[in-house]
């Protein structure tokens, strides 16, 4: 019976899509559901590396996502850059040599991204990047190489924002294979705001509506040293005496402060959490008064909701959340990111507005390309 559907599908298109991390998560969702409105056409399949092996940020989100449980896992997780992604290509490899797909498509700026497109490439497998384009020019992130490499192996680059546009115009890359999608994150966020709508996360850590602080913390620069994470601590105190702030902990960021011996620490005002689930995680960026991060998606979803939000970091590759959404870049300097804090709970804030494309109908411009161009 399976060798008769094998047959029987061999005529269709095979497409694998690679999920690894949270945000992976997140774009791939709305992607798979209107891939299912073509499944006489298409067989999609969802290869998960187990790049991010926390069960909050990747079990519940495939919970939270209605994703289907992955088609391929591979079980990739801990390990250097290199381990990972060296062990994420040799078990890639073989799932692309037993399935043979036409295409693969590949989400963001993560290890996974990268090892799956190598793979693809040298076996002459077509690669669709989504996200392409965007860029940090800070070569110390190793996001930054992953997006570059990507795009240079991509035959389908899939847009989100208009600096992306430019980016991949001065790189050189081929118009023809160049398409400005808008952003499928913002697919899963309008999808989802019904459940977001009746979340009970902020009952239960007994928070009232724009009046607590969101604050977000994963990055190495900010998190991989004792005295960054003593900064850290005192700065989220000081924050705490004016809000109560709710900082759920990546799990790098956690084990940091263990080891560093802060556990006990933080003032009460400051709520530490494990990891938290996309649904919840989104009712309290929503019903933040502010939201301080270190995150890529995150600038990109407090602009759709018209979060207030400060970026701490010297750099961002979402500069459209800068220049018309409701992000500002303050860089690693905390004492600088506790005024820009104050100001904006004083009452300043800042007014910003709905990016080109960020319309909650991203995947189905993708799904519409890409089927355009394979069949």
């Amino acid at each position: 019976m399976v060798f008769n559907s094998h047959i029987f599908l061999s005529h269709m298109l095979k497409i694998i899509s690679v999920v690894g991390a949270r945000p992976n998560f997140i774009k791939i969702a709305p992607v798979h559901k209107i891939f299912q409105k073509h499944s006489k056409k298409v067989n999609h399949l969802i290869c998960h590396t187990g790049q991010h092996f926390d069960l909050n940020m990747s079990k519940v989100f495939f919970e939270d996502l209605e994703i289907p449980k992955p088609d391929f896992y591979l079980g990739v997780s801990e390990g250097s850059h290199a381990e990972q992604t060296a062990r994420i290509m040799i078990e890639f490899e073989k799932t692309i040599n037993a399935e043979k797909p036409d295409l693969i498509i590949v989400y963001g700026d993560v290890n996974s991204t990268l090892a799956c497109s190598l793979v693809a490439s040298k076996l002459g497998i077509k690669i669709a990047h989504v996200e392409s384009g965007l860029r940090s020019f800070d070569r110390e992130m190793p996001e930054e190489i992953n997006r570059i490499i990507t795009d240079i192996l991509a035959d389908f680059l899939l847009v989100s924002e208009p600096s992306g546009l430019i980016n991949l115009k001065n790189e050189g890359i081929s118009e023809n294979k160049i398409f400005f999608v808008g952003n499928v994150m913002i697919d899963s966020l309008v999808y989802y705001m019904p459940k977001i709508e009746k979340s009970k996360i902020l009952k239960s850590l007994g928070l009232n509506k724009k009046n607590y602080i969101l604050v977000t913390f994963h990055r190495p620069r900010n998190v991989d040293t004792k005295e960054n994470i003593n900064k850290l601590i005192i700065f989220l105190n000081n924050l705490g005496t004016k809000r109560k702030v709710v900082f759920p902990i990546h799990p790098r960021t956690k084990k940091n402060i263990k080891d560093f011996g802060l556990s006990d620490k933080f003032i009460s005002n400051v709520l530490t959490t494990d990891p938290i689930g996309y649904i919840d995680f989104l009712a309290l960026s929503k019903n933040a008064e502010l939201v301080i991060t270190d995150s890529g998606g995150i600038q990109e979803e407090t602009t759709f909701m018209g979060v207030q939000c400060l970026t701490v970091r010297n750099n961002t590759e979402r500069p459209v959340t800068v220049t018309l959404g409701t992000n500002q870049k303050i860089g690693t300097d905390l004492s600088e990111v506790e005024i820009a804090a104050t100001t904006i709970l004083n009452g300043k804030i800042k007014k910003g507005s709905i990016p080109e494309l960020w319309d909650g109908n991203t995947a189905e411009r993708i799904v519409e390309i890409l089927l355009k161009h394979l069949t």
